[in-house]
């Protein structure tokens, strides 16, 4: 029986992985405190460096966190200490204290990151002079842009787990995995699991399943889509025919 003892990610600078997908992100980040503006985000997708980013400045400019359960207080106080305000699209910010944090940093110069998935345009808020604010930031997108990156990223994964494993087999993965970093995480774990629980080291057989699994789950999830969509159009054509002429 396998144990999920959990494991902690390296977030130290030496250990983020620069390519061309993040490599204005990143001497941004260490330029501080040569910040042309007070305000920063930082914008990509699920597991693709954003936290590692926020945490490498925090440390290098000795920032606070807000949460959604302190940004109240943060706002209304009057520090002018640095700040990261991470998933700024998503998770449960009230808007006013938020808007108050990005006026803060503007107006008195306070040294602010924001971390987001989606577009300005796309953030939950009703606030126009909130985006518009947000739009100002000095903003930079992050993603993985090669192969070469995406075999380090697995690197990194399986080096946080201790575990090693041969190079081969990650050139095996990247050549047939979904490309994104949110499946690298996903199937780091997911082979890590399936080691322990046969008590084997991690193979190319493994591999092969473990790709064939996410593929299914992946499949399973679009299919369930599709269902849905029909089972919709299907509500709605009967509505219509319901109809009184």
């Amino acid at each position: 029986m396998a144990l999920e003892l959990g494991h902690e990610p390296s977030h130290a600078a030496d250990d983020f992985i620069v390519g061309e997908g993040n490599r204005l992100a990143y001497a941004h980040v260490l330029s501080f405190p040569r910040w042309a503006a007070p305000l920063t985000l930082i914008e990509g997708p699920a597991s693709s460096g954003k936290s590692h980013l926020a945490r490498i400045w925090a440390e290098l400019a000795d920032a606070a966190y807000a949460t959604p359960e302190t940004a109240e207080d943060l706002s209304r106080g009057a520090g002018a200490g640095p700040l990261v305000v991470e998933d700024a699209d998503r998770a449960g910010y009230d808007e006013a204290a938020l808007f108050h944090l990005l006026n803060q940093s503007m107006r008195d110069h306070r040294p602010m990151l924001l971390t987001a998935r989606e577009p300005v345009a796309n953030w939950p808020f009703t606030t126009n002079d909130l985006k518009s604010r947000a739009r100002l930031a000095a903003h930079f997108t992050v993603a993985l842009s090669s192969d070469i990156q995406l075999s380090q990223m697995f690197v990194k994964l399986f080096g946080d787990r201790q575990v090693s494993v041969d190079p081969k087999i990650i050139a095996y993965l990247v050549a047939r995995m979904e490309r994104s970093p949110d499946e690298a995480v996903a199937l780091a774990g997911l082979m890590d699991r399936m080691a322990l629980e046969r008590g084997t080291a991690i193979s190319r057989g493994i591999a092969a399943e473990a790709l064939a699994l996410r593929g299914a789950k992946r499949d399973d999830h679009q299919l369930a889509l599709a269902f849905s969509d029909a089972d919709g159009a299907d509500e709605a054509e009967g509505l219509e025919g319901d109809t009184d002429e």
